[in-house]
């Protein structure tokens, strides 16, 4: 017996041993925000300095006296998101593209509170800086979520709303994406912190991406790097466990611009049957189903998908 416990002492020792030495292999420092720049800002980016100690990150393109559009985009991604569409539609219109806190390049100071209510005051600050007093507003998965809640608070200055597979509905599940399951948890959230999470950026990519080619690992060091930056980590750990406005049938029956809503019925992210809720949510709303596509069609099929919000757009057009 007591070879028998001195073998199991000495082996949980090893285990011990070999667990911290993996941890401290996986570690990973923040990436100072001049490096982050360097590598992944562009040459018409710019910063603005909004209340709350956040420094925003923002690309103003097209001509200033076209309509606007603002861009937000989703959870743990940044104005890159948005590049094919940012593009196309600068020839026509004004279109603002920014970073929020904790998210790309836009810098925030240890005492900021993280929060979609506060995701909604930064949209606000900044297009009110810009002079922006109309525009139409798109919003992708969680940048979705910020879209209807601006339009439900600021009716006034949302003149169209595009909701790209949206997040907000309380039944809204993430089973594709292993590493929202794990951030869910207290335990998993310290994990993470601090460690490389590569692996598991890679597999929520591909969940949400469904064209697995579009995985790429220019793609996943993007995600993974602009999550390093400082201040970055604990934005987007507090997001998961944080408070949160759900959508409901009576806040969005609010909502008389009007919307278009686009969702990939691949989406294994937030289930296209979310799209079809807000739908019937929002009075007169327009629904565009993508067979074949996952959670973000502005990337998987920008051509395509450019051209029906353009031909929307047109149909619907504002002063």
């Amino acid at each position: 017996m007591k070879r028998f416990l001195r073998r199991l002492a000495i082996t949980l020792g090893l285990l011990v041993a070999v667990s911290a030495g993996a941890w401290l292999v996986l570690q990973r420092p923040d990436i100072p925000y001049d490096t982050l720049e360097a590598k992944y800002g562009y040459p018409d980016s710019q910063y603005m300095d909004l209340p709350g100690g956040v420094r925003a990150h923002y690309r103003d393109l097209g001509p200033r006296d076209a309509p606007a559009i603002v861009l937000v985009h989703g959870y743990s991604a940044s104005t890159h998101a948005w590049d094919a569409w940012a593009a196309r539609l600068s020839k026509s219109y004004r279109v603002v593209v920014l970073d929020l806190p904790g998210h790309g390049l836009t810098r925030t100071s240890g005492s900021y509170v993280a929060g979609r209510q506060g995701f909604v005051s930064v949209v606000d600050a900044l297009t009110s800086r810009l002079g922006l007093t109309r525009f139409t507003l798109f919003g992708n998965s969680m940048g979705g979520a910020v879209a209807w809640t601006y339009a439900v608070d600021h009716p006034g200055k949302v003149q169209r709303l595009v909701l790209v597979d949206a997040a907000g509905w309380p039944s809204e599940k993430s089973s594709g994406a292993l590493i929202f399951n794990v951030l869910r948890h207290p335990i998993g959230r310290a994990v993470l912190k601090d460690v490389d999470t590569r692996m598991l950026v890679a597999q929520g990519l591909r969940s949400g991406y469904w064209d697995q080619r579009l995985v790429t690992p220019a793609l996943i060091d993007r995600y993974v790097e602009l999550s390093r930056g400082p201040g970055h980590r604990d934005v987007l750990l507090s997001l998961q466990s944080g408070p949160r406005r759900d959508a409901t049938a009576a806040e969005l029956s609010t909502i008389h611009a009007p919307t278009l809503i686009m969702f990939g019925q691949e989406d294994r992210i937030i289930p296209a049957a979310d799209g079809e809720k807000f739908h019937k949510a929002i009075p007169g709303a327009t629904l565009i189903l993508y067979p074949g596509v996952g959670h973000v069609p502005m990337e998987q099929i920008p051509d395509r998908s450019a051209a029906d919000l353009e031909a929307w757009l047109a149909a619907h057009p504002v002063e």
